[in-house]
């Protein structure tokens, strides 16, 4: 059987944008296009050229995509001609194959917010489409508020997306601007537009996710005969963000029917990408990305109850939907007060540790486990602790380097701005191969701004580990976590770090004192040690 295609557009450098905290430069803009590019998209709109430096900085030197690459901007102003507006003349002329133009269809914008009246409206809509098509540029018309507009006036609604379709747009996008649409009214619309006269082949779907329903609504229309997605990584945009490509994508090339029904340019191949490239963005806006995420978070594929483990271990297809691998991510069975030997013989071995079923250790590491958890520590969550932690008790655990002494002092005076700052000292004592090696840092960055206690403790115990430096250089701290959990003059602190490098590695320590120091060197200490046994094995 014949599959029909399906277009990806991608909103991320534009709609993305508008997220409250995302400001991209052109360089971030550019890493995120290649990014997507590799990925197989069919459009990459890289923004509104004419609204901002950025913008037009980064459309003076475009991406060289296979995609489309496409300028946003909207449709002709009232009491010009299309051919005499400027802000539309910048987006024509921005140099791309392929320009979306947005337009009101909801009859009450037009009149609220535009202030002119409907027939006037259409005439912008025409015009402006008219104008793309001789132009030579693939024109795409994004209409806003479209949902909206149709439970409003069916009959105008209707008639604006026809007449864009009618002047020459390749695809008449039907925008959920406000996010209040449901997936059983987006169904119902898309198929009146259809029977109204407008091919389904030529219609796609925005959706926002204000209720939470952005990757649904953006199905349904498919499956009502729209053909062309629009979307962000990550589900960046305005308010609550926009239809999620990242869940979309691995949906419609896995998924019955949509797997059936419909290719895309995104291979299964590429498909491996997906985690990656969720995490670059990511990390482009220094975000610690989300661990409950579909597909992509890092808890997607953890198994935690002993029962789950335990089938996974037979097959699984028990507790899983697909395969992690096929969209580049990983399977875990974390250790937890809940675990058993089926949690912890698999969870040693994907550490690359063989223990044979009777070892009389495994008791003892379950036994460690309940009781430390006991105490305030979270083994589910910090992965190379729990690896620590069974090859100590196990035997296997090489020690690197002795911590002898550490000191930390906190300090309030006056920077090189006159300004009054904290300031944070950290002095660490540590022994390697038979040496001592005194290390001394301070916690102001190079703007002279305090980064805490436990940023100069952190730089201070990896200043010099003598033949291990090299290991550790790549190394960094991009989460930490803390949280309570006694109350009362008995409170205990437990430390969560996340640490990654180069190599594309993240795993997590936990520390856990009545001193939040103390329990964050703790974290500290397990984070540099895991590195070092990962790579000193490689």
């Amino acid at each position: 059987m014949n599959k029909e295609k399906l277009y990806i557009y991608d909103t991320t450098l534009r709609d993305g944008a508008q997220t409250q905290g995302v400001q991209f430069s052109a360089e971030e803009k550019h890493m995120i296009a290649r990014a997507l590019d590799e990925l197989g998209v069919d459009y990459i709109e890289g923004g509104w050229p004419g609204a901002n430096p950025t913008d037009d900085e980064f459309f003076q030197r475009p991406p060289d995509s296979k995609a489309t690459f496409t300028a946003f901007g909207m449709t002709k102003r009232s009491g010009r001609s299309a051919e005499n507006d400027d802000v539309l003349s910048a987006v024509v002329n921005a140099g791309t194959s392929a320009v979306c133009l947005v337009g009101k269809t909801h009859d009450f914008q037009v009149k609220t917010a535009l202030g002119i009246s409907l027939e006037e409206n259409l005439e912008a809509i025409g015009q402006s489409m008219k104008l793309l098509s001789e132009a030579g540029r693939e024109a795409l018309f994004d209409a806003e508020h479209f949902f909206d507009g149709f439970k409003s006036d069916p009959s105008y609604a209707t008639e604006c997306a026809l007449q864009a379709y009618q002047n020459g747009a390749r695809w008449v996008v039907l925008c959920d601007t406000n996010g209040g649409a449901l997936p059983h009214e987006v169904d119902e619309i898309v198929r009146q537009l259809i029977a109204s006269g407008l091919p389904g082949s030529h219609i796609g779907i925005h959706t926002h996710n204000d209720t939470e329903n952005a990757v649904a609504n953006s199905l349904t229309a498919v499956l009502a005969g729209a053909r062309q997605i629009q979307g962000t990584l990550n589900g960046l945009g305005e308010r609550c963000g926009n239809a999620n490509l990242i869940s979309l994508i691995p949906t419609l090339l896995l998924k019955k029917p949509f797997s059936d029904l419909f290719e895309a340019g995104i291979t299964t191949s590429s498909l491996k990408n997906l985690t990656r490239v969720s995490r670059l963005v990511d990390d482009i806006l220094n975000r610690v990305p989300v661990r409950q995420a579909p597909y992509v978070g890092a808890s997607a594929f953890v198994h935690k109850a002993g029962l789950h483990a335990s089938a996974i271990i037979k097959d699984p297809s028990t507790y899983e939907h697909i395969d992690p691998s096929m969209v580049g991510n990983e399977r875990l069975i974390p250790m937890s007060n809940q675990a058993g030997q089926s949690n912890l013989r698999r969870r040693l071995a994907d550490a690359g540790i063989e223990v044979d079923r009777d070892h009389p250790s495994l008791g003892r590491i379950l036994e460690l486990i309940k009781e430390r958890e006991a105490e305030g520590y979270s083994y589910d969550t910090a992965q190379a602790s729990f690896e620590l932690l069974a090859r100590r008790t196990l035997g296997i655990c090489p020690e690197f380097f002795e911590v002898k002494r550490y000191r930390v002092s906190v300090e309030r005076r006056k920077n090189k701005y006159n300004e009054m700052v904290s300031m944070s000292e950290a002095v660490v004592v540590v022994k390697v191969d038979g040496e001592k090696k005194l290390s001394v840092s301070e916690s102001l960055d190079e703007t002279g701004s305090d980064r805490g206690p436990v940023n100069a403790l952190s730089k201070a115990l990896a200043k010099d580990l003598g033949p291990y430096q090299g290991m550790i250089d790549d190394m960094r701290l991009v989460d930490f976590k803390v949280r309570i959990t006694q109350g009362g003059t008995e409170a205990v602190t437990r430390v969560i770090i996340d640490s990654e490098d180069d190599k594309g590695r993240r795993w997590s320590t936990v520390g856990v004192s009545a001193n939040i120091v103390d329990a964050s060197f703790e974290a500290l200490l397990d984070a540099i040690n895991w590195k070092l046994i990962r790579d000193f094995a490689a």
